[in-house]
């Protein structure tokens, strides 16, 4: 079970976010469900419900996450921890080409296998969007 999130809070990380999930960064009014605040850490680990632990992600994305902090780099079989919203900058990590999320760092390139950022929907999904005039990348988060 999780703990309650307030709802300044849960306003807070959506601003923060700018209503995009911190991994992949579909636009919630374009998702087929709300969504989800995740624990970057989860609680089982010791994550606390706070601003610094706390990311907007799409639900496809935390049903991918869940609990899991690092994952096995998909070439090297080395253990990297999973992309951090709130310590790591995404455009440090990742780059958009053409509609699929390309890991520039082992973090990121574990993080896209472990999420299946480029599996053919979730790339034929960024591919509609950019077909119909949005952009997903803006400017880069910053960590807070």
């Amino acid at each position: 079970m999780t703990t309650y999130i307030p709802t300044d809070l849960r306003r807070r990380v959506i601003d923060r976010a700018r209503n995009r999930c911190e991994y992949c960064l579909i636009p919630q009014l374009f998702a087929a469900s709300a969504h989800q605040i995740d624990h970057i850490v989860a609680e089982k680990h010791g994550g606390a419900t706070v601003s610094e632990n706390l990311a907007l992600s799409c639900m496809i994305c935390n049903l991918r996450k869940g609990t899991d902090i690092g994952s096995l780099h998909p070439v090297t079989n080395e253990l990297h921890p999973l992309f951090h919203p709130r310590e790591m900058i995404w455009s440090e990590h990742f780059q958009l080409v053409t509609d699929e999320i390309i890991g520039l760092t082992a973090i990121a390139e574990t993080s896209a296998n472990f999420m299946k950022f480029n599996i053919p929907t979730r790339v034929s999904e960024r591919a509609a969007l950019r077909r119909a005039g949005f952009r997903l990348i803006e400017t880069p988060n910053r960590p807070r």
